[in-house]
């Protein structure tokens, strides 16, 4: 739960022990540490805790490489830790872009998986936003129009991964911590983009605040202490979205069921449609997009498929299943791919197809085939016999039957040798009827795109003994 913000004027390391006994069974304590002085402030005083910290104290400083000399920065933070006797853990990241993102959030984002893939079950990872972050952080929500989970800022308290995110000094102004960094003689690196008032958060920093100061000098802890209230109604609001989230489940695993939705009160609807996305883990919806989800998507036909996307997410429907997913790659198109031996890695994160025999054992292709075998996708008119006796079908038929959306077909990989269709991914065999000789094979596909939620299971008949690739002797 949120709690209540008081400013603390002043700062010692003792201030931190009522957080960090919060996790009596912590194994390690891992500090974010980019070298600039709220950071140098807190590795400091984790130290000169000791024994009252109760578990291992490590650092780990990520750079992005978006500044000249950020390799001396991480070279400072070493030697820093080397003196305390702190072990560093250094990541050098190349942070890509995904559409209509700026390069800081990039780095952001990659910041925080690398943060994130370093620490481990029962890890606490501590960083450093004080009281001041979170005025600005607020008023930064503000002037984005973001509802109350963005005006709630920055929590004290976070799951991360399989650990758990602490910021320890939001009850702290930057006063009290550079206060406590002269009185210590510590030194620290500065990052001379923080001087560059063209980016948000520095003209805040360095223009309104200290205006909004002069006439109300509590005014970042009263904004902090608004975060918090926000903080707390977003929290009832989680609540009533996760309890509605169990009676809007669809069909399939991790989707929403549209009627379902569409019957729903619009507030709590969207604050569904919020909670769901959150969870799964992608970028939040903005308005635009909720509302295009209510009405594009939740007053589709069954027989449609719309779609509503935004950087890194995108949200489909199938008949009355929603799915909120990152974005499908690039569609294979006509591409073939030869298939000559051992497993075959698939392209643009569609998986990999393996030759089995009956038992589940993987098997060489080249061994059992020397015409060689091929994979091919979105063919047109193709046509397969999907279980023993049964009549042969359009491969749309059967996608329908199976509950494969349009919009996954053209990934599903179609294995052929010469010009007869075999298999259809791991969905059906279809080479019988031929004068193969009787070596009944299986494909399996793994990974990628295959464990997409919308992907049903392999359909009925599918594991039938008679239901297998026939390959030539």
């Amino acid at each position: 739960m949120p709690r209540r913000v008081a400013a603390k004027p002043i700062f010692s390391p003792a201030g931190l022990l009522p957080a960090l006994r919060a996790f009596p069974d912590a194994r390690r304590c891992w500090l974010a540490y980019s070298g600039g002085m709220d950071s140098r402030v807190l590795l400091h005083a984790l130290v000169a805790l000791g024994a009252q910290r109760r578990s291992e104290l490590r650092a780990i400083h990520v750079d992005h490489g978006l500044q000249s000399r950020s390799a001396d920065w991480a070279e400072h933070c070493r030697a820093q830790c080397d003196a305390l006797g702190v072990p560093l853990e250094l990541r050098r990241l190349t942070p890509g872009r995904a559409r209509g993102e700026s390069r800081e959030a990039a780095a952001r984002q990659a910041r925080y998986a690398a943060l994130r893939d370093a620490v481990g079950a029962g890890d606490i990872l501590l960083t450093a936003q004080h009281l001041d972050d979170q005025a600005e952080t607020l008023l930064l929500a503000l002037l984005r129009g973001s509802g109350v989970k963005g005006l709630a800022a920055m929590p004290a308290l976070t799951p991360f991964g399989p650990a758990w995110l602490l910021r320890p000094l939001l009850d702290y102004p930057r006063s009290a911590l550079l206060a406590y960094a002269r009185e210590q003689g510590l030194d620290w690196v500065e990052d001379p983009s923080n001087a560059d008032l063209s980016y948000d958060r520095n003209f805040l920093r360095a223009r309104v605040l200290p205006l909004l100061a002069e006439r109300w000098p509590a005014c970042a802890a009263s904004l902090a202490r608004s975060a918090s209230h926000c903080a707390e109604a977003q929290h009832l609001v989680e609540q009533a979205a996760e309890e509605e989230l169990a009676r809007l489940r669809g069909t399939r695993t991790g989707s929403l069921s549209a009627c379902a939705l569409a019957a729903c009160e619009p507030l709590l609807g969207k604050a569904v449609l919020r909670h769901w996305i959150a969870r799964l883990g992608l970028p939040p919806p903005g308005m635009r997009q909720l509302e295009r989800i209510r009405h594009e998507l939740l007053g589709a036909r069954a027989d449609r498929s719309p779609l509503v996307a935004w950087p890194g997410c995108e949200v489909r429907r199938y008949r009355d299943d929603l799915f909120a997913m990152p974005p499908l790659p690039a569609h294979p198109g006509p591409l073939e791919i030869p298939w000559g031996s051992g497993v075959l890695e698939l392209p643009e994160e569609l998986g990999r197809l393996v030759l089995t025999d009956s038992r589940g054992r993987a098997l060489d292709p080249a061994s059992l085939c020397s015409q060689g075998l091929r994979v091919r996708f979105a063919v047109p008119g193709l046509s397969c016999r999907p279980a023993a006796g049964a009549r042969r079908r359009q491969l749309k038929q059967l996608y329908q039957e199976a509950g494969v959306p349009p919009w996954l077909r053209p990934y599903v990989p179609c294995l052929f040798l010469e010009t007869e269709l075999l298999a259809v991914g791991d969905l059906w065999c279809c080479g019988r009827g031929t004068n193969h000789a009787a070596a009944r094979l299986r494909v399996r596909w793994d990974g990628g795109i295959r464990t997409h939620p919308a992907f049903p299971s392999r359909p009925a008949g599918a594991g039938d003994p008679d239901n297998a690739v026939r390959m030539p002797s």
